[in-house]
């Protein structure tokens, strides 16, 4: 498993407790998206797992990596979003899934070491699953590990979060992720490093399905509306249609630079006709109506408010 440079530390620090054998019983894997912690978790718990590690890793070609690599290890389980009765995938993990995983740790080993437990993402547990899961945290069995990852652990309860040990990763150096860029090839590195506010991840990510032509489209509705010359409602389903996540996530990126151009000549690039108090509060407010599209209010509604705020 191709490892990121900036996992190297976190690496080796859990690698360092395994060997003393002072493994914790849970881990709070959590930081931005696109750092990699779930290509982290998989390859860590693989190597505990594994027949023959070497430093932890995973050699690959013994009985228990072909069974985990075809997702039938019998000591390893992944939790996430289930299946309502209708067939309908939820938008939380429940008190149930929470159940049935502590019945699951209360039974031994069938290779006779680890069994390990990924929630992912941990911050989609609603109340009564992460009140079930402390019950778990506060009694667990031996050779179990629960691994947590999320992607917004303020959202998960601080009983929860105090009982993990937290493993966070943080964005590498600009002059790290730019060469790791490089190395896969990304023709233009530094535009979609940029564009992903120096996560190489992310960046690596929006480079290869057209982000940033997205985000010129931002810049360019933003500058049309702020001159008068878009319609709000029209660009509101147009960014509804197509990565209307990532298109807040432009938009409230051009506000930001807008504040700062002006601070700096006067004018920023877009034009906008907001002063300084209300610029800053519309970028607010884009990265909350960010937040809001995953709950159950109107997009459509949220992006035209936000849109016609600025027009």
């Amino acid at each position: 498993m191709s490892a990121m440079p900036w996992h190297a530390e976190h690496w080796e620090r859990l690698q360092a407790r395994r060997e003393r054998n002072a493994m914790p019983h849970a881990l709070l894997l959590c930081g931005p998206a696109g750092l990699g912690k779930r290509d982290f978790m998989r390859r860590f718990a693989e190597g505990l797992l594994c027949q023959q590690p070497q430093h932890g890793e995973p050699c690959g070609q013994c009985r228990s990596c072909l069974l985990f690599a075809a997702g039938t290890h019998p000591d390893f389980a992944a939790l996430s979003f289930g299946l309502r009765k209708d067939g309908v995938q939820r938008s939380e993990i429940v008190v149930d899934q929470i159940r049935d995983l502590s019945a699951r740790l209360a039974m031994a080993s069938q290779f006779g070491g680890w069994q390990i437990v990924c929630i992912d993402p941990a911050d989609a547990m609603n109340a009564a699953a992460a009140n079930a899961l402390l019950k778990t945290l506060e009694e667990p069995s031996p050779q179990t590990l629960l691994l947590l990852v999320a992607d917004a652990p303020w959202r998960l309860p601080q009983t929860i979060r105090s009982r993990c040990q937290r493993i966070e990763f943080h964005l590498p150096s600009h002059d790290d992720a730019l060469a790791w860029l490089q190395q896969r090839g990304v023709k233009d590195a530094v535009a979609a490093l940029t564009a992903a506010a120096g996560n190489p991840g992310l960046a690596l990510a929006w480079a290869e399905d057209g982000a940033l032509a997205r985000r010129q489209e931002v810049r360019k509705d933003l500058g049309a509306l702020a001159a008068g010359r878009g319609e709000a409602m029209e660009v509101a389903k147009r960014w509804l249609d197509n990565e209307p996540a990532q298109r807040l996530w432009f938009a409230a990126q051009a506000a930001a630079e807008e504040m700062k151009a002006r601070a700096v000549s006067g004018q920023g690039p877009l034009s906008s006709q907001l002063d300084d108090e209300a610029l800053d509060q519309w970028y607010i407010t884009a990265n909350r109506t960010r937040d809001s599209l995953r709950g159950p209010l109107r997009g459509d509604l949220l992006l035209l408010e936000l849109l016609a705020r600025w027009h």
